[in-house]
């Protein structure tokens, strides 16, 4: 029985492709669709907002897909990370399971976004591109392309989700501190932003608005791109450095987990440390169960229809195939601002509905509450979203307890809660509320959206 409490890598175990997992997919995801014509979207029909090599990646057949020499040698200034076993966390739970974390608190941001923020940046560079825009919910993705931005060259504008600009001004600070210029969305600078603050001037906005703003800019300005965070292939692609470094680590214990566990917004976090365990199930047989942990608040996977849906609220994206609750729906206020979007990514909804993976939601008070009990016992700090992850894990781990049965539990520590104490004393003084979503609610939601069934595969 093995007595350690971390496992590191070396640099030069650091992974030199990242995986793709369409290739391996039983049933492909059905295509995106131009949203006038209801045609396939090809490669050249993102080309206005997405540098080339982003695109050929989105749709690329290969499982590898080598990293750039310049982008590892970015990665090396934080990875790989390290894997920790959660032993204060098993003693207060008193579980036969063993609890696993990997922890990507460490990067220059804070989180795991830069670890596809370096290479969208990289190639934006590469093809000449002068600024970027993007949106950003709690902040963690804002700043690492805010920091991949600065250490390429480029001009970076972000559209921040107004209740998270407003919650979290220390996450601006630290893009601002990169260069970057920070707007509270939905915004005036945008078309898009002017038509929804003319309805709602007090809207709160969404992941959804702040794409829409985001997407509109590039979409005008010649030498300007926009970049993703999640959601789309070639982000969670990028992504899966995280799963691929934990199976090293795993493999110097003899272990493969039972159980491998993930926040849930629009896809980046979880698929970054599942889609290599998914890859073992895929191709040698293993039965990892895969978790995706939502909020009660924003349940597009547990409570969400699977039709075709728009990316963003004001519909400039393609339609993707996708479980959603609807592109106009605005989650409430909850702290986990990089979870508040409304559908979930093409690839990981054909997962989920090919039973491939599962999903799990989680109320804010409840993810709080795993969160303060993680602190205690493991002595970091969790940023709201991974509370949710931790939240399902220690659910999983007391489940191991009552069955009697020892099991290996993994979970990715997305990042740390530095930035998000004020959300921490709204915890401690009985301010945080649940925000679970009636029936009512989600149905209300749902019946307003006038978008094309998927077909049946």
């Amino acid at each position: 029985m093995s007595t350690r409490n971390k496992i590191h890598l070396r640099e030069d175990q650091l992974p030199e492709a990242w995986y793709n997992i369409l290739p391996h997919l039983p049933n492909q995801p059905a295509p995106a669709l131009n949203p006038q014509t209801l045609q396939p979207v090809g490669p050249a029909d993102l080309e206005p907002i997405f540098p080339l090599e982003v695109i050929r990646q989105e749709y690329s057949p290969d499982v590898w897909v080598p990293i750039p020499e310049p982008v590892r040698e970015v990665y090396k200034l934080w990875r790989p990370t390290p894997l920790f076993r959660a032993r204060g966390l098993e003693k207060a739970l008193d579980t036969p399971a063993a609890i696993y974390y990997k922890y990507e608190g460490g990067s220059p941001s804070g989180s795991h976004k830069p670890n596809t923020a370096v290479p969208q940046a990289y190639y934006n560079q590469q093809q000449g591109v002068k600024r970027i825009t993007t949106e950003t919910g709690a902040g963690q993705w804002g700043c690492a392309l805010a920091f991949a931005s600065q250490h390429f060259g480029l001009t970076c504008e972000i559209y921040m989700v107004k209740v998270s600009y407003e919650q979290k001004p220390y996450r601006r600070v630290l893009m601002n501190t990169w260069g970057a210029d920070v707007y509270p969305s939905p915004s005036n600078r945008t078309e898009s932003g002017r038509r929804i603050l003319a309805a709602d001037p007090d809207c709160a906005g969404s992941l959804g608005i702040a794409i829409s703003e985001a997407v509109e800019l590039a979409a005008q300005s010649p030498d300007t791109k926009y970049s993703l965070g999640s959601v789309l292939n070639h982000v969670l692609m990028h992504q899966t450095v995280i799963g691929q470094e934990c199976i090293k680590q795993l493999d110097e214990e003899n272990i493969i987990p039972d159980i491998v566990i993930a926040p849930f917004g629009g896809g980046s976090n979880f698929a970054g440390i599942s889609f290599p365990f998914l890859h073992m199930n895929l191709t040698k047989g293993t039965n990892i169960r895969c978790i995706a942990a939502e909020p009660t608040s924003c349940p597009k996977l547990t409570r969400g229809v699977f039709r075709y849906d728009f990316g963003d609220t004001a519909g400039f994206t393609p339609l993707l195939p996708m479980y959603t609750l609807g592109h106009d729906f605005v989650p409430a206020r909850i702290h986990a601002g990089g979870l508040r979007y409304h559908g979930a990514g093409a690839i990981v909804s054909q997962l989920l509905k090919d039973k491939l993976i599962e999903a799990q939601a989680v109320d804010q008070i409840s993810a709080f509450e795993s969160g303060v009990l993680f602190a205690r016992t493991e002595g970091i700090i969790p940023a709201p979203e991974a509370n949710h992850g931790i939240a399902v894990a220690i659910s999983e781990a007391k489940k191991a307890k009552e069955e009697g049965r020892k099991k290996t539990i993994l979970f990715n520590l997305c990042g740390h809660g530095h930035f998000d104490m004020s959300s921490y004393e709204a915890y401690f003084s009985g301010k945080l509320e649940s925000h679970e979503l009636s029936q009512a609610e989600i149905d209300e939601a749902i019946g307003k959206l006038h978008t094309p069934e998927v077909p049946a595969q």
